[in-house]
């Protein structure tokens, strides 16, 4: 008989989490070793336990779950990591698959499905939701060729701001531009500053200008 998937679940919301173990714990060809609720302890969790799979939120404090991803897959590539969020944006998707991911399935997908997902990248295939799948067809049935896009680790809206911010914009100005209120603008350069681990604005434009954002595209 082969050893049971060792399954690492990442997610911020514990009640979620508790209902995932339950579900996968169903399944006598899995085993649920661990779980946490950010991406800086899912890293450390999965470096030092080695799981076959991870169960990877998108949207999570302190480090995303696609800087994670990458850190794991970076790591550990016999590590799969399959992503189970929310969101289906096309940038979402290519983000996280550039990042490492072999799957790619929405939370309001059953549980036979999530399970058999785990069991797929575990084997290592790449699955994606129905979903998900579509949009990845359509995107690249249109041609559209993923790009490497700076700090995938943002958001859209965050690489915006952060893009005005490098053009040395004030707050105002951005909230002006983007017909943002000025707390928005303040929370979403909080949580840059947080994702891209720098200490203040400062270090933000420069990392930012390193990267190619704040330039004037007509250069």
């Amino acid at each position: 008989m082969n050893e049971p998937l060792r399954v690492l679940i990442v997610d911020d919301h514990p009640m979620y989490r508790d209902g995932l173990r339950a579900a996968l714990e169903d399944d006598s060809c899995l085993e649920v070793i661990a779980d946490a609720a950010d991406g800086t302890r899912a890293t450390e969790l999965a470096l030092e336990l080695q799981p076959d799979v991870v169960v990877m939120d998108l949207k999570m404090p302190v480090v995303s779950g696609v800087e994670a991803t990458r850190i794991i897959t970076a790591a550990s590539p016999h590590i799969a990591v399959l992503v189970l969020t929310m969101f289906d944006e096309d940038d979402s998707v290519l983000t996280a698959i550039r990042a490492g991911a072999r799957g790619y399935v929405l939370k309001g997908a059953g549980s036979d499905e999530i399970v058999r997902a785990i069991h797929a990248v575990g084997s290592g295939e790449a699955i994606f939701g129905p979903t998900v799948a579509r949009r990845v067809l359509d995107l690249f049935a249109g041609g559209v060729t993923p790009v490497n896009v700076p700090f995938p680790e943002l958001t859209a809206r965050e690489r915006e701001v952060l893009d005005l911010v490098a053009r040395a914009s004030s707050n105002r100005d951005i909230a002006h531009r983007l017909h943002l209120s000025d707390k928005t603008v303040r929370n979403h350069i909080s949580n840059i500053l947080a994702k891209l681990q720098v200490a203040d604005r400062a270090h933000a434009i420069l990392r930012a200008r390193e990267a190619g954002l704040g330039q004037d595209p007509a250069r």
